[in-house]
């Protein structure tokens, strides 16, 4: 299969040596200079992996020479996706499948990621936008480290196609076709994720991560529900799969994001000098804004965007999360819209 990868980032690099080693035909587009070259003549990417990079993984600086590919993977962040895609599309001249990597929604009009790319592909091009999320860090990935992900859509028969391209004997790759409520799970996780760095960086401890993960689960549960996703995605790969993963690694961004902020003490100093993209940032924004519309509870997401966005202290946000009124746990509140 002949693959395009737009971003020579951590992810698109790691999957492109996924797709190499599985005798893929693949050409990375970036925008960063040294960053191509470094791939081109070093087989390196320095600014992300000290190793070498796998034989026959090339790049571009030129978005036109993707053109005429049987996939494309978006391997950028959630608030480019669309800028990003819109610049591959006048290089397209014929159907392919369209392969979504980034976990969030759009900024401004709140979609999910696949209904960005579906609304912004021209028919007579698209063959299918597949989300290949899971419970995944792109440093073990490209050490060839054992990793499980779902190739998730609406048709069986693309996902299908993605799951053969991309899996071997360290990175498989399982099918699902709950789009709603995998996309959802993926990009509400990152705010947990955030929450569980926060609870790391004021002193907390397992107790309350395993706490933050299984309250985290129910809200993203509902609130996934409510969107119209199916309640057993997350109890899988989408769902408490990567709620583990992203709130308990130091490979987390979101993770570190929170952990810095519950050091610091607020989330003023890291909001001004942040200059990596973390997802669970603009993820709280639109799942707080969602939650409100509709007449939903989500406490956890709540208190973090007071965190984030009201200069709330995280130890008052904490507090005020244990000082809720007392209730019972019980399997119905998943269902509870």
């Amino acid at each position: 299969m002949k693959v395009g990868i737009l971003g020579t980032g951590s992810w698109g690099t790691a999957l492109a040596q996924v797709l190499v080693d599985n005798g893929n035909d693949v050409l990375l587009w970036g925008i960063d200079e040294k960053e191509v070259e470094d791939i081109n003549v070093n087989h390196h990417n320095s600014k992300f992996y000290p190793n070498p990079l796998a034989e026959g993984i090339k790049a571009t600086l030129e978005i036109k020479e993707l053109g005429n590919r049987d996939a494309y993977v978006l391997a950028v962040p959630s608030v480019v996706l669309e800028t990003t895609i819109e610049k591959l599309l006048p290089y397209l001249d014929k159907k392919t499948i369209f392969i979504n990597v980034a976990k969030g929604f759009h900024p401004v009009t709140h979609e999910r990621l696949s209904v960005v790319l579906n609304r912004c592909i021209q028919k007579e091009y698209n063959a299918g936008v597949v989300s290949l999320i899971g419970p995944s860090h792109a440093e073990e990935v490209i050490e060839r480290k054992i990793t499980v992900v779902n190739a998730v859509c609406e048709y069986e028969e693309v996902s299908k196609k993605v799951q053969e391209a991309f899996s071997n004997n360290y990175f498989r790759v399982y099918r699902n076709t709950d789009v709603i409520g995998a996309e959802i799970g993926v990009a509400i996780k990152n705010v947990m994720a955030i929450a569980s760095g926060i609870l790391e960086g004021i002193g907390q401890g397992d107790n309350a991560r395993a706490a933050l993960i299984t309250r985290g689960l129910a809200e993203m549960t509902r609130f996934g529900i409510m969107m119209g996703g199916k309640k057993e995605t997350y109890l899988g790969l989408d769902g408490v799969g990567d709620l583990i993963v992203t709130c308990s690694s130091k490979h987390s961004r979101n993770f570190n994001a929170g952990y810095q902020i519950g050091k610091d003490g607020g989330a003023k100093h890291f909001m001004e000098t942040n200059t990596k993209t973390v997802e669970g940032i603009s993820a709280c924004k639109v799942v707080n804004e969602i939650a409100k519309e509709k007449g939903m509870e989500m406490p956890i997401v709540q208190e973090v965007y007071a965190v984030l966005f009201e200069n709330k202290k995280p130890e008052v946000a904490l507090e005020d999360l244990m000082s809720r009124e007392l209730k019972s746990e019980s399997m119905k509140e998943y269902n509870k819209e």
